[in-house]
């Protein structure tokens, strides 16, 4: 009897361990896969403010603050082109300034200081805001196919530049531009016709060593494009006083330059 009862007691005693064991890995199991699911939500809780943390720390401004009229008038014509041409290269490569727009909303509700004007193509490809990284309030941008200037637009510079204090105006043109191939082509629809109609004189501007001169040949189109920013730039200055004295007077600056819609890249003309 005390036999038995011995192998009984020592096999209760096995179970039980076994038992106590299976237990305790099960528990251990769940315990690892809980803290390894939490480990990863928060990983993804916390990891769009790390990135903002690291990107801040490689020099770029977390939620720029929204340009104050102080601001807008210290910034020279040359820095704020100098502010287009690095907005443009945090844009090529792949480094905006981190934003948050409903904030930029609000802080810019009760006024603006834009410090530019930007005359670029309705390309879908050119929004200006998004290749010169520039957010709600930092510029005025005029778009119109072919960047062509009419009357309109140009009271909206002289607004822009001699009522809100922009300083500079950049005529932005495209390669592989529709309207300039339109206007190649001598396309006639309704009133494209008489935008189209802008742009002639760009293609006589061209020398006339550039062969072929058609839609098809990508360089004599690229190249009216360029004499077309030109030509407006002149305009800009020809038909309006107001803007020509302010340039003069070196109050703002007018430049000029392409997008290329290949590799977002804007080549701005020497002076």
């Amino acid at each position: 009897m005390n036999m038995n009862t011995n192998k009984t007691v020592s096999s209760t005693r096995r179970t039980g361990c076994h038992c106590a064991l299976r237990v305790f890995k099960l528990v251990t199991n769940n315990l690892n896969r809980l803290l390894l699911t939490g480990g990863l939500l928060l990983a993804l809780l916390f990891a769009p403010s790390c990135q903002t943390s690291n990107s801040a720390g490689a020099g770029q401004a977390m939620f720029p603050p929204a340009r104050t009229k102080e601001q807008q008038a210290a910034m020279t014509p040359q820095q704020a082109l100098a502010e287009l041409e690095a907005g443009n290269a945090r844009f090529v490569t792949g480094r905006p300034r981190v934003r948050n727009l409903p904030a930029e909303v609000r802080a810019t509700a009760s006024g603006q200081y834009p410090f530019a004007v930007i005359l670029s193509c309705i390309d879908s490809r050119q929004s200006a805001e998004v290749v010169f990284d520039q957010g709600i309030g930092d510029v005025f941008s005029a778009r119109v196919a072919g960047n062509v200037l009419n009357n309109d637009i140009l009271g909206s510079m002289e607004f822009a530049c001699r009522i809100s204090g922009a300083k500079l105006i950049a005529v932005i043109g495209h390669s592989n531009c529709g309207a300039i191939k339109g206007a190649i082509d001598d396309v006639q629809l309704g009133h494209l016709t008489g935008l189209l109609k802008k742009i002639k004189p760009a293609i006589d501007a061209v020398p006339a060593d550039v062969q072929p001169r058609t839609s098809k040949n990508p360089e004599f189109v690229d190249k009216v494009a360029e004499a077309n920013v030109r030509l407006v730039m002149r305009q800009i200055r020809e038909r309006s006083p107001i803007l020509r004295q302010m340039i003069d007077e070196g109050k703002i600056e007018l430049v000029g330059g392409m997008y290329d819609v290949s590799t977002g890249n804007v080549r701005f003309f020497p002076n």
